[in-house]
């Protein structure tokens, strides 16, 4: 159905991979099998962070924080998606798709602020290590992590209020596993010319000042490392941000080679382009999030001690 000036849309169709019904029982059994994964990965952090008194600290309590945001993202589109790889219509209700966008787009943009904020506390951690107590107190990193949090939810109301208020006409065909926002803003039949100005604004809030941060911040850190005299030193100083700097190219690498596809990349076959963008979409929503906490765990000494430590207790206490 769609909408006019005289009806209301009520529905949108989630194309996803209709084309390609043979790849859609592949990739529900992926997509399931990483989502399982995502929740196991990033459960079992949070709760060793919680559990471990060593691990109070605020660079912990950020992974906290980002471990949290992946299964708050993840669980806001892949029960969506893995419900388009089973149903032969692929349908959505208005106001379920509004949802979803609200849900997807708010966590996006807090985990890019939520970065830019760890950056900032490894900075303060290696260049100014003695007064890092002090000025990475837990009051202030309360406070950082509260304003991701709220920056993010504030910028998708307004990106969705925009969206919901856009007329759609014939068209409710989503070309997408999902609800995503540029997809919906492609169907409206109006002018967009509000909510395009805004998404600018959004991207240089949310992508490029956290970007600006993030690589402001490993400027400082890679000097400050580098006038360390001892290679043991260096290499210790190094290893707290490897992880993060890790999961920061993976996740901008990722949102930058999805938004911006060269012209012969676009050119390929209608049928390939599906796959492609597919495997690109599901990278970015859900291979992340799962790699996320085994970056963190298998590059940290104290992550892989405390997970040991509670498993060690509890096989003791079942022992028991």
């Amino acid at each position: 159905m769609g909408r006019t000036n005289d009806s209301l849309l009520t529905e949108f169709v989630l194309v996803g991979l209709s084309s390609h019904p043979k790849l859609q029982t592949v990739f529900f059994v992926l997509v399931l099998w990483m989502y399982l994964m995502i929740l196991l990965g990033n459960g079992v952090l949070i709760s060793v962070i919680i559990y471990d008194s060593h691990l109070h600290t605020p660079m912990y309590f950020f992974l906290c924080n980002l471990s949290f945001l992946d299964i708050c993202y993840t669980s806001s589109s892949v029960p969506l998606i893995l419900n388009t790889f089973l149903r032969v219509r692929k349908s959505v209700s208005f106001s379920g798709c509004m949802v979803q966008m609200f849900l997807s787009f708010a966590m996006g943009a807090t985990e890019c602020v939520l970065l830019g904020m760890m950056a900032l506390d490894r900075y303060v951690a290696i260049c100014y290590p003695l007064r890092y107590p002090v000025i990475m107190s837990k009051g202030v990193y309360i406070l950082l992590a509260a304003g991701s949090w709220v920056s993010g939810l504030l910028d998708s109301v307004v990106q969705t209020s925009l969206a919901m208020r856009l007329p759609f006409c014939t068209n409710n065909v989503i070309n997408h596993f999902t609800c995503e926002i540029l997809a919906i803003l492609k169907l409206a039949c109006a002018d967009i010319s509000i909510n395009v100005i805004s998404m600018t604004g959004s991207n240089l809030m949310f992508l490029v000042i956290p970007l600006l941060v993030i690589s402001v911040s490993y400027i400082f850190i890679v000097t400050t490392i580098l006038r360390i005299p001892s290679t043991k030193g260096k290499h210790k100083a190094f290893s707290t941000c490897s992880a993060h700097l890790t999961v920061v190219i993976i996740f901008y690498g990722t949102i930058f080679f999805m938004y911006s596809k060269p012209k012969s990349f676009r050119s390929v076959g209608t049928d390939n382009q599906d796959v492609i963008e597919a495997l690109i979409s599901l990278f970015y929503g859900v291979v992340t999030p799962m790699l996320n906490p085994l970056i963190y765990s298998l590059r940290n000494k104290d992550v892989k001690a405390a997970v040991k430590n509670l498993l060690g207790r509890k096989n003791f206490s079942d022992g028991t």
